[in-house]
């Protein structure tokens, strides 16, 4: 008798693990926040239409942040792509960074809302002749 009882009590406790468990993962899944993701880099005498890095982003949007420009014409026209494989890339807005050139500590950005997951990257000053410069470029997605 003592070791049906024993035999039960193991049994009931493992049921309460394993929901006890899932209830975790389900709250877990639930609370976690979407993954944000993030590089940092420089631009060294970029000459006009210069490509950045690609990188894959899941879906979201876009944060491009230059710290500290230095150009000829005090302006970086920033343009967000998606690299497609055999077309064209798409080409989103493109923002004109100017706040950047104002010192070394200042920044200037742009945001892009969510054109879906794939590979993107950015061009900077299509159609200029002024080479750029920039300390400090993060990418937020």
């Amino acid at each position: 008798m003592k070791s049906m009882r024993l035999s039960a009590l193991r049994e009931s406790g493992r049921r309460m693990a394993v929901v006890g468990l899932g209830i975790a993962a389900v709250v877990g899944l639930a609370a976690s926040p979407a993954q944000a993701a993030s590089w940092s880099s420089t631009i060294v005498g970029a000459d006009p239409g210069f490509e950045s890095r690609r990188w894959y982003d899941g879906g979201g949007s876009t944060n491009i942040t230059f710290t500290d420009c230095n150009s000829d014409v005090s302006v970086a026209n920033v343009t967000l792509r998606k690299d497609l494989d055999f077309q064209p890339d798409p080409q989103y807005s493109t923002a004109s960074f100017t706040n950047c050139f104002n010192g070394t500590y200042e920044s200037s950005s742009g945001n892009w809302g969510d054109h879906g997951s794939g590979d993107y990257y950015f061009a900077v000053n299509y159609g200029s002749s002024a080479m750029l410069w920039v300390r400090t470029l993060t990418v937020n997605y």
